[in-house]
C-alpha cells in the first residue's frame, strides 16, 4: 500500500460516488438547479458504477488479492464520508471536487 496508490482509489472512488449522488433528484436539484433528465440521470449513474469499478480494478492491482479489497473498501468508505460532509454542508463544492479528481487519478495512476 503505496500513498499513491491510496490516492488513486480515494480519487476513483469519490469521482464515482459523486456520479450516483447527481444521479438523485434531490441532489441534482441542490446541486445544479433543476431536476436531470431521465437520460443524464441514466447516464450518471453508468458513469459511478464505473468509477468504483475502477477504483477496485486499481486497488487489486496496485495491492493485489491479499490487500486490495480492504484498500478499496477503506477508500470508498472515506469517500462516502467526504462526500456526505459536502453534500450536508457545501453542495456546490462537489462538481468541482468531482472534477478535480479526475487528473488526481490519473497523476496517481502514474505513480502507483
Amino acid at each position: 500500500m503505496t500513498p499513491s496508490s491510496v490516492a488513486l482509489n480515494l480519487a476513483l472512488s469519490f469521482a464515482g460516488l459523486a456520479a450516483l449522488c447527481l444521479a438523485m433528484d434531490r441532489h441534482h436539484r441542490a446541486i445544479l438547479s433543476g431536476a436531470p433528465s431521465r437520460l443524464r440521470a441514466q447516464a450518471l449513474r453508468w458513469t459511478g458504477w464505473a468509477g468504483i469499478l475502477a477504483s477496485f480494478a486499481a486497488a487489486v492491482v496496485t495491492s493485489d488479492w491479499n490487500f486490495g479489497p480492504v484498500q478499496w473498501l477503506g477508500s470508498l468508505t472515506g469517500a462516502a464520508l467526504l462526500l456526505v460532509g459536502l453534500v450536508s454542508y457545501r453542495p456546490g463544492w462537489i462538481r468541482p471536487a468531482a472534477f478535480l479528481a479526475l487528473p488526481l487519478a490519473a497523476a496517481a495512476a502514474l505513480l502507483a
